[in-house]
């Protein structure tokens, strides 16, 4: 999120910032126990199991506990032991989530993936870092294609912003969805009361290529484009969105949309909200601000890509002249919130 003047100097580097930018065995199963096909003169578990049989031949030289213990030895305490580890093999494979790639690093099944992590998300930890999921373009062509499409005015504020979509040429259309995904998601969180049209000072209108001279461009961008001085820059060398003034072109980071971020612990669609409402913000004159209620929502001009602790955040902001400043060092940790006004009734 790194807002830039017009001659192209870096006035947020939240753009970079937050607006910128990480098997076995030979022997068949059914024959590796069978006395006399391996290891027959040195055995362990080939002593006897019969206890009652063997407890028989023994009880008259000695009595109770003491002449099974002479008898059997280490085998007395090894039959429980057994018994407790076949329990639990059996409770991690019904457990759910268990499976045969359990505790104990069985071959047999892979894990199962899901979106969202297996626990709560420590927001106190460094959590700029792009998250692992699915591949994206790393460098497109540095040039844009503006998506068809007119939409009505929406919102009931006096000052309108028109805006157009746009997809930069070289990227994967699998990667983001397609072209009509990605143009529905942008139209319907900006029409949003929860978004910027919610505090009523302000109207939105997409518009295409036959309307000259938009507000804003929405363009979803590839990283190394996004990296560029002329666009969002790398100062904070975390993958980051941006809003460039210069040319006045909201840069959505094609790592960011793919991957998400951290903090908001595998919620890729409400990371992608933020993501827009973020840089819009910016384009509409906001600037980057901390976390205002420790344990509360994170306001939406957070840098929540980079985390929403202001301690963390904080200390990746002082190579950024622009926004050293911008988040103090107050202990405050906030949850991830993608919306300028969250307590608006959503839309639909």
């Amino acid at each position: 999120m790194v807002e830039r003047s017009p001659s192209g100097s870096r006035r947020s580097l939240s753009t970079q910032a937050e607006d910128s930018a990480p098997g076995w065995d030979a022997a068949p199963a059914e024959t590796r126990y069978v006395r006399g096909r391996r290891r027959t003169s040195a055995e362990p578990l080939a002593a006897a199991w019969n206890l009652e049989a063997a407890a028989e031949d023994e009880a008259p030289r000695r009595g109770g506990l003491g002449a099974l213990l002479a008898a059997y030895g280490w085998r007395i305490y090894a039959v429980p032991v057994l018994v407790a580890l076949t329990a639990l093999v059996v409770f991690d494979a019904a457990r759910p989530g268990g499976g045969t790639a359990g505790a104990f690093g069985l071959a047999g099944g892979s894990p199962a993936v899901t979106e969202a992590p297996a626990g709560p998300v420590n927001l106190n930890i460094p959590t700029a870092e792009l998250p692992g999921g699915g591949a994206f373009t790393q460098a497109g062509a540095g040039t844009w294609r503006i998506l068809p499409g007119n939409g009505p005015r929406v919102g009931t504020g006096p000052k309108l912003f028109t805006y157009t979509v746009e997809i930069e040429d070289g990227i994967n259309p699998a990667e983001y969805g397609g072209d009509d995904a990605f143009a529905h998601l942008v139209d319907q969180t900006l029409a949003d009361p929860r978004s910027w049209v919610g505090q009523r000072t302000i109207a939105l209108q997409r518009v295409d290529a036959g309307t000259p001279n938009p507000s804003f461009r929405v363009s979803l961008t590839t990283p190394n484009t996004d990296h560029r001085p002329d666009m969002c820059g790398f100062q904070i060398t975390y993958e980051t969105s941006c809003y460039n003034a210069g040319n006045r072109r909201v840069v959505i980071n094609l790592a960011r949309w793919v991957r998400g971020a951290m903090a908001f612990g595998g919620d890729l669609l409400t990371y992608r909200q933020y993501a827009i409402n973020h840089e819009v913000g910016h384009a509409f004159g906001n600037g980057h601000v901390g976390c205002e209620s420790d344990g509360g929502l994170a306001p939406v001009m957070m840098q929540q890509t980079f985390g929403v602790a202001d301690n963390y955040v904080a200390q990746l902001n002082q190579v950024d002249p622009y926004n050293k400043k911008a988040v103090a060092t107050d202990g405050k940790t906030c949850r991830p919130n993608a919306w300028p006004v969250p307590e608006a009734k959503p839309s639909g």
